[in-house]
């Protein structure tokens, strides 16, 4: 909403290329435009919005715990006649898609955001509430509004997802090679995984593995691998109180320290600081 007379109420980089913040406005009617923003975004009425509408759809208007989600290939007009209060959540397509390997079973390159205006879902207005109440001003509270943002990722991927029915899949893993890499990455995180072993259970060369895993995957083998040791360990760390020593055994790093580091760079803190904030 920048460019507008909004009034930006809160603003915070929650990390992992995400953000979130919240808007009011109180103007005559005034016509807001979108156009290709290259973010998804999901909008979330706060307050008001009563005589709020889009362009191309008349006669819907928005409303307090009404959401709409904006994928970052849109375009769109909104005619806002009243005072409105909303929360944005403002993500990078790939932060969204890369969950459909693991969630959804399908390539990164398949889904997409869907476009949809003034719609309820009950799990997502929960979690967009629960980021609002939270505060966003230290590095803990920071890490719980990532956590939560995290957790709306795959309440969209699942429920506000879309297949890109004009897209032609060309290249990339055959969908049985792909799930046969990905459980057996997940089956053995605690282990050694080299390019070697995948590349024989694809029948590929290692050269055309790291290609074909690029593309059906959305990352090379070295990045998808540390990517799920980091979210395994963030999920024991959040749902057990096992010492972090059995935590970095089980993800795969080699000593307390090897965790601290690559854990440190992946979340910005210490594994014990990222317990303590978003413990449930």
């Amino acid at each position: 909403m920048c460019g507008t007379d909004a009034t930006l109420e809160r603003f915070a980089w929650l990390g992992d290329g995400m953000a979130a913040a919240i808007w009011q406005r109180d103007t005559d009617e005034q016509l807001t435009t979108y156009a290709q923003p290259g973010h998804h975004t999901l909008s979330c009425y706060l307050g008001g919005g009563y005589r709020t509408e889009r362009g191309g759809a008349p006669g819907q208007y928005g409303a307090p715990q009404r959401l709409c989600t904006l994928p970052d290939w849109h375009e769109s007009e909104w005619v806002v006649r009243d005072h409105l209060r909303l929360l944005h959540i403002y993500f990078m397509p790939e932060h969204f898609t890369r969950r459909a390997v693991v969630e959804l079973d399908r390539e990164p390159r398949e889904i997409t955001l869907a476009d949809r205006t003034y719609f309820e879902n009950p799990r997502l207005l929960q979690l967009c509430e629960t980021l609002v109440d939270t505060p966003w001003e230290d590095a803990d509270n920071l890490l719980r509004a990532n956590e939560i943002t995290h957790a709306t990722l795959s309440e969209l991927l699942r429920s506000q997802g879309v297949v890109r029915r004009e897209l032609r899949l060309k290249g990339g893993l055959a969908p049985l090679v792909r799930r046969r890499l990905a459980d057996y990455i997940e089956v053995n995180l605690g282990h050694a995984i080299t390019l070697g072993i995948l590349a024989q259970m694809a029948c590929l060369s290692e050269f055309h593995l790291v290609r074909m895993f690029r593309v059906s995957f959305g990352m090379p083998p070295s990045a998808w691998i540390a990517q799920r040791r980091v979210e395994r360990a963030c999920g024991l760390l959040k749902t057990t109180a096992l010492p972090l020593q059995q935590v970095a055994d089980m993800c795969g790093y080699a000593d307390l320290s090897h965790f601290g580091h690559r854990f440190r760079a992946a979340m910005g803190t210490s594994p014990g600081r990222y317990r303590l904030a978003v413990a449930v």
